[in-house]
């Protein structure tokens, strides 16, 4: 049961890894890439549906990326889907396939990013603490139906510390991964 416990914790904090690692995916660099098109959602038919699954997204060149439509009459809601994302990008359209030329960042707007992508990885870093938290209860109370002893709660206690010091270790890289990306000029 106890081990149990551990997986559960490290199956979590797997997921928070993962999920910041989608999240800095979407925070833009200073070169083309189509992960910075993930949040994006194209009002199509009434439902919102992600662009990914409206259009081929392709990275011709280091700065532009293109986006086709597999419904040519979607090109229009797809453009101002797009546009209206907020990501600092100015699309064109010919009719059938839509241009996204990423411009170069400003030192500020690289520091911007870089806040962001760190503000990501200390909400992980939260989350992975709060994993730790609800496994040492479980432990705890454990411990309190006689189902462990004192040295093994300890024990546990350790086991859980190591398993959240891996997973900020690696939300730490993760960031400053993307930190040297954003930085790249």
């Amino acid at each position: 049961m106890s081990e149990a416990v551990l997986k559960d914790a490290k199956g979590k904090m797997q997921k928070s890894l993962e999920s910041l690692q989608r999240d800095l995916a979407g925070i833009r660099t200073g070169h083309a890439n189509a992960n910075m098109l993930d949040r994006v959602t194209v009002d199509y038919y009434g439902a919102p549906t992600p662009i990914n699954q409206l259009a081929g997204i392709a990275v011709p060149e280091a700065r532009m990326l293109t986006v086709t439509p597999y419904d040519k009459g979607s090109v229009d809601d797809v453009l101002k889907a797009i546009q209206q994302a907020d990501l600092g990008v100015n699309p064109t359209s010919d009719g059938t396939m839509i241009r996204i030329t990423v411009p170069q960042l400003t030192e500020e707007r690289r520091k911007e990013f870089v806040k962001d992508a760190r503000k990501e990885g200390e909400n992980a870093k939260v989350a992975i603490r709060n994993i730790r938290r609800e496994a040492n209860d479980e432990f705890k109370s454990m411990e309190k139906n006689g189902d462990i002893s004192e040295d093994e709660l300890r024990g546990y206690n350790d086991d859980v510390q190591k398993l959240t010091d891996e997973f900020i270790t690696k939300i730490d890289s993760a960031c400053d991964d993307k930190e040297k990306d954003i930085l790249e000029v």
